[in-house]
């Protein structure tokens, strides 16, 4: 297992932030969108948010394929429903690629690297 770190703004706006945190709450998360997570071998993932910035941590398999997950993505209705509603809230990063919303983020620091 591994874990991969990705970054996002939200648009700053504190309706529109406190409406992102509601869709992510347990109850409030579309069905399909967790089953889809876990279809594609993500482990676990947690979001956090500092002011508008967004940092996800997933846990992913060996076998995770990101690609793989985005062509899944792509082909679901439900969840280009779900991407459609959240990019009413979301904004790419200045330097994001086009169309790109969460970018990943590279590791400078690891604390089990280092001799004691």
């Amino acid at each position: 297992m591994s874990w991969q770190c990705l970054a996002l703004d939200l648009r700053d706006d504190p309706a529109l932030i406190a409406e992102y945190e509601h869709w992510h709450r347990r109850e409030n998360i579309w069905p399909d969108i967790v089953a889809s997570i876990r279809q594609a071998g993500i482990e676990d993932m947690q979001i956090f948010r500092t002011g508008t910035r967004l940092v996800m941590l997933m846990r992913v398999a060996p076998d995770f394929d990101a690609d793989a997950k985005a062509r899944a993505d792509a082909a679901s209705e439900r969840v280009q429903a779900w991407e459609n509603l959240m990019s009413k809230f979301q904004q790419p990063l200045p330097w994001s690629g086009a169309g790109q919303k969460w970018v990943p983020m590279q590791r400078i620091f690891d604390l089990a690297e280092c001799a004691d």
